[in-house]
């Protein structure tokens, strides 16, 4: 049986990338290190896919066409994730495809990355 191993994200600072992911989601390096071109992140409860990050001198697509979606339970959550985001460096994305009434927030992350917080509680 076939499975999804990681997703994997590219950063022109890898560094720094590993440092907002693993702040952003409890993640922590798989092998203890983050390396300057590389690094596998894994979540510090050991539940949960696991995120690559490496060393990527593409440019960021305005409309990619592979994100994240994170889920959150409700519109509170969501509005409090964000902000906590946004704290840690995430950017508010000033997207132009946002529906009359949208149940997610899209973000980038340290590298332009673009990713979405969802709330799930809206069916």
């Amino acid at each position: 049986m076939i499975s999804i191993g990681t997703i994997v994200m590219g950063a022109s600072d890898v560094r720094r990338a590993a440092g907002f992911w693993t702040r952003a989601l409890d993640y922590v390096p798989r092998d203890g290190e983050v390396a300057d071109d590389w690094v596998v992140l894994v979540p510090a409860d050991g539940a949960g896919p696991g995120l690559s990050l490496g060393l990527s001198g593409t440019p960021v697509q305005e409309h990619p066409r592979v994100h994240l979606d994170l889920y959150v339970g409700d519109a509170a959550e969501q509005a409090a994730e964000v902000t906590r985001l946004v704290s840690l460096g995430a950017e508010r994305v000033d997207w132009d495809r946002y529906p009359d009434d949208p149940d997610f927030v899209v973000l980038a992350d340290t590298e332009g990355n673009r990713f979405c917080v969802i709330d799930t509680g809206r069916g």
